[in-house]
């Protein structure tokens, strides 16, 4: 985990298995990644409607994004979890999938449950904002 980021837990709120919020220090770059979505790397979405396999690819491809600007999922300060479905079961699989993914690493979270997401089967997409070490050019 990037030692910079404090991740804020609350003593009076709800005891929850996410952050409350996160703390990012002066001097480190802010970067916004494009919803990760369960694309191939032929850009189809694969034919399994599991809102799980889903969930685990997009954090996958989120990865790939990540490592392209130097940084890993422990530099990730907030992300937003979409799911195109009307069941809160849905959203509870791919909130579990992928807080698995993370680990220990308990970033503050939004999850949203919406009617339709841009490609044809997808269910899931996770928007994510990471802080990084600003690069020297």
């Amino acid at each position: 985990m990037n030692r910079k980021i404090s991740l804020i837990h609350s003593n009076h709120l709800a005891q929850v298995d996410y952050a409350y919020a996160s703390r990012v220090p002066a001097g480190l770059e802010l970067l916004f990644l494009a919803g990760a979505c369960p694309l191939t790397k032929e850009g189809h979405v694969p034919e399994s409607s599991a809102v799980e396999h889903q969930a685990k690819l997009c954090v996958e491809n989120l990865k790939v994004a990540l490592r392209e600007c130097n940084a890993t999922l422990e530099d990730i300060v907030y992300t937003r979890i979409l799911v195109a479905t009307q069941n809160q079961s849905d959203l509870l699989t791919a909130w579990k999938a992928i807080r698995e993914e993370f680990g220990n690493h308990d970033v503050p979270s939004t999850l949203s449950g919406v009617t339709v997401l841009g490609y044809r089967n997808q269910l899931v997409e996770i928007e994510a904002v990471a802080a990084v070490e600003k690069s020297i050019k």
